[in-house]
């Protein structure tokens, strides 16, 4: 069955082999089992005995401490984003006041110089007003601006830009730039951290995604990203805050220690990644959903209480803190981030008909398609940085910058290029209080204030959460209602902005596709109504558009990310209504059917991409297609200790391989697998000096029957080294070190998880990944050792070379 023997490490000399440079360490799994040891097992027993009897155990304490740092989680988790929205906010307010103040002045010296004469509206009316009535900060009236003539830094911009739209060119390049620093300076904060995270939550040791500078440099980086009007979100490096805050906290930050293990941390991080969701789109089921859809491996029944909790814990933090104001009276959700509410147009009845379920599938479908174009293009643009761009970090730098210039140019642009203005709505007796919000926004660039707007800069020219709302909300059923935007001007925002997003992505900046992909959608949505009001001829026949462009956000955001269950949950959220439940999972259903006909979603195209290891919950189909079993994907070359060993041969074992574990068995009984150790435990035994000498009772050849001493390191040494063990690297033998002996019995674990040669791939693929193994042991029917299966032997790649190799030995 199995190719080779196991070899043995003290098989070789005891001197040290030839110079050569250490092998690279290649991407490590996480070890979510303890090594059952001697000196684990005596802990543990310890423990028992120290608290018998006694109502509050070191149990009882942990559960406390564990709930306790899920609550921190989610409330530091809810700072962060709401902080990170507020300032993005505040500097896109900032931009659009002084570019909004020299458009101010630029209307007011056309007005001197006669301007008037020639038919251009006086001074009292706003013809190159940029936003016209009342919001934020960053949709402020212009007419309010003109105290900035007098302000130093409108003097700074007015005495550098005579242009309104070099004002505008510089504020989002210099944004752009400062979001780019951050990913210069580490360049893993570059992108949105979901596909980091879902290979993390499998099991899978990314480096340096867990650490505090990653967790800044993409929290900082997405404000001014977002603020620099790329077409990006900052959904998904909060979803990676929240799991970067999770695993600092839980290892050791604040004084809690109790935690620092790989389990502990994998949970962590669930919970983190849920209140990151929730605190993203106040959606805290959704966020619970997207743990346990896209993150997760394992998963039960307490870990689900845990992450609903902590994304409670988030929302309600969310709340407290938007509405401190009114001395935490009633909620001001429109605070967070809102799709708005939908009502009902008819009393008592839904805002669409049953029958057409199969058009929002259609609409599904062509979601998909989209999608699949979007993500195949996206694929190819990435490879093509790969090669040309991201191995040099000013190249991205450089990237990020004509990409600025460029969504700058097409954002200012296209409303300039729409030349015309469209009349505010008059006649808005029937119209609930949110619609007449949402018609402040509108903005009038190039129009009279107060009586006209521009539909394409109400649609580029303002956040996204609001252009989504506009999209959603305004009033068209097909029979009276004037479109508050037109086809074209929809056209004209849909094609650029789906165009900009699929370049931006994977550009070096931190930055989120999921608003992207429900702002592309929404007006895709809009835009596949009105055709269908103009089939119908407007008799009113099918829903109104605002029901379409929620259908179409959602199938192009599963069309992108290929997510159902929490994509349906956290449209519901953030809509508020019920009736849409079924249209809602009709529509995500068929896009991510119509998608996966073509390829796979863009976080596991981008996993692919950069070669993470990655299994998948499905066994792959070159394991279903052809009869494997364990002994043919194993690795049959395995280095092995013995249960007693010289230092020698333990210290080049782990100079000259990048292994993370290795078998240990008993060569003077055939090859018996007595168990297994990790790298980090020799490690730190050959730091600590766990050595003996000949005298010791250690010269014999049965290593099983010489003496025992006392184990030199306790378990607690260990735990407490986690996660910084020693490095092999750091480790100086003195002389004479290399012959003394080492004795692993003690630190063995002596239960390590194995399976049978005869085993099907498919009950191994199974085990591995279900119980989130780092290994698996390999035996015959004597428990003789004869290979040992990774994480990389169940890869797709790796099986099919599998049958590959067996069908060439089988023609030899």
């Amino acid at each position: 069955r199995h190719r080779d023997a196991p070899t043995s490490s003290s098989s070789s000399s005891s001197s040290s082999p030839p110079h050569r440079p250490p092998f690279p360490p290649p991407l490590q799994s996480h070890d979510y089992e303890p090594d059952e040891s001697e000196i684990w097992r005596a802990h543990q027993s310890m423990l028992h005995l120290r608290h018998r009897g006694a109502w509050w155990t070191p149990s009882k304490l942990r559960n406390a401490k564990q709930w306790a740092l899920t609550f921190a989680i989610g409330a530091v988790q809810a700072v962060i984003a709401s902080r990170c929205n507020a300032w993005s906010r505040r500097l896109s307010g900032w931009k659009f006041e002084r570019v909004g103040a020299l458009l101010e002045e630029r209307r007011r010296e056309r007005s001197l110089h006669g301007a008037d004469a020639a038919g251009v509206p006086g001074e009292d009316e706003g013809y190159f007003d940029f936003y016209g009535g009342t919001d934020d900060v960053a949709t402020a009236s212009l007419h309010s601006n003109s105290a900035l003539a007098s302000d130093s830094q409108f003097f700074f911009f007015r005495f550098l830009f005579r242009s309104p739209f070099l004002a505008y060119l510089f504020c989002q390049t210099l944004f752009a730039l400062l979001a780019a620093a951050f990913s210069y300076l580490e360049p893993l904060s570059a992108g949105s951290g979901i596909p980091e995270i879902k290979v993390y939550l499998n099991g899978v040791a990314v480096p340096r995604i867990m650490r505090a500078k990653t967790l800044l440099c993409r929290t900082l980086g997405c404000v001014f990203a977002v603020a620099s009007g790329f077409p990006v979100g900052m959904e998904g490096p909060m979803i990676h805050s929240g799991a970067g805050v999770a695993a600092l906290l839980s290892q050791g930050c604040g004084g809690v220690r109790d935690f620092r293990n790989d389990k502990d941390q994998r949970d962590f991080v669930s919970c983190g990644a849920a209140a990151g969701v929730a605190s993203a789109f106040a959606s805290p089921v959704g966020g619970v959903l997207f743990s346990l859809e896209e993150g997760a491996s394992y998963w039960s029944t307490r870990l689900t209480w845990r992450a609903f909790f902590c994304a409670m814990v988030a929302l309600a933090t969310l709340y407290g803190i938007r509405n401190r104001e009114s001395s935490w009276g009633q909620t001001d959700v429109d605070n967070l981030f809102s799709l708005g509410e939908f009502t009902a147009i008819g009393e008592g009845s839904s805002n669409y008909s049953i029958w057409e379920l199969a058009v929002f599938a259609v609409l599904g479908c062509i979601g998909g398609l989209i999608g699949a174009c979007f993500n195949a293009a996206s694929e190819h643009l990435t490879l093509w940085r790969i090669k040309h761009v991201n191995y040099c970090k000013k190249r991205r730098v450089l990237e990020v910058l004509l990409l600025s210039v460029l969504t700058s140019c097409v954002s200012f642009l296209m409303p300039r290029l729409w030349n015309r203005c469209t009349a505010l709505p008059t006649d808005v007796q029937g119209w609930n209080n949110q619609q007449k919000e949402l018609m402040a926004e509108l903005l009038p660039f190039q129009c009279l204030s107060g009586k006209e707007y521009n539909e394409v800069a109400s649609l580029y020219l303002v956040d996204a959460d609001v252009a989504i709302r506009q999209l959603f909300h305004f009033r068209e059923t097909g029979l009276t209602d004037a479109p508050t935007f037109s086809s074209a001007a929809i056209f004209l925002f849909f094609v650029p902005y789906i165009s900009l997003a699929c370049i931006v992505y994977g550009i070096g900046i931190p930055s989120g596709l999921l608003v992207p992909s429900l702002l592309t959608g929404a007006s895709f949505g809009r835009l596949f109504g009105h055709l269908l009001h103009m089939l119908d001829h407007t008799s009113g026949t099918f829903a109104d558009s605002g029901t379409y462009s929620l259908m179409g956000a959602a199938a192009i955001m599963a069309g992108f990310s290929r997510m159902t269950i929490s994509v349906t949950v956290i449209l519901l959220e953030a809509t508020g209504n019920m009736q849409y439940v079924l249209p809602l999972m009709v529509t995500v259903m068929a896009a991510r059917f119509t998608g996966n006909l073509f390829n796979e979603g863009i976080y596991d195209a981008t996993i692919h991409i950069k070669h993470y290891p990655l299994l998948e919950q499905e066994v792959p189909g070159v394991a279903e297609r052809h009869e494997i079993v364990a002994g043919q994907a194993m690795t049959s070359a395995v280095k092995c200790l013995r249960p007693v060993e010289r230092v020698g041969v333990v210290y080049d074992l782990l100079r000259y391989t990048s292994h993370g574990n290795f078998p240990i068995i008993d060569t003077a009984v055939s090859s018996i697998l007595y168990g297994t150790t990790s790298r980090s435990m020799l490690c730190t035994l050959l730091d600590r000096r766990a050595f003996c000498h000949d005298k010791d009772g250690y010269s014999s050849d049965r290593f099983l029957e010489s003496k025992r001493l006392l184990p030199l390191v306790q378990w607690e040494t260990i735990e407490r080294q986690y996660p910084e063990y020693p490095t092999i690297e750091t480790i100086e033998l003195q002389p004479g070190d290399r012959q003394r002996w080492i004795d692993l019995r003690p630190y063995a674990n002596t239960a390590p998880y194995t399976i049978n040669e005869t085993a099907s791939i498919q009950r191994t693929y199974r085990l591995f990944r279900t119980l989130g193994l780092r290994f698996l042991c390999v035996t015959n029917h004597h428990n003789q050792l004869v290979g040992i299966i990774t994480r990389k032997d169940l890869l797709p790649q790796s099986l099919w070379e599998t049958v590959m190799r067996g069908r060439n030995a089988h023609l030899g």
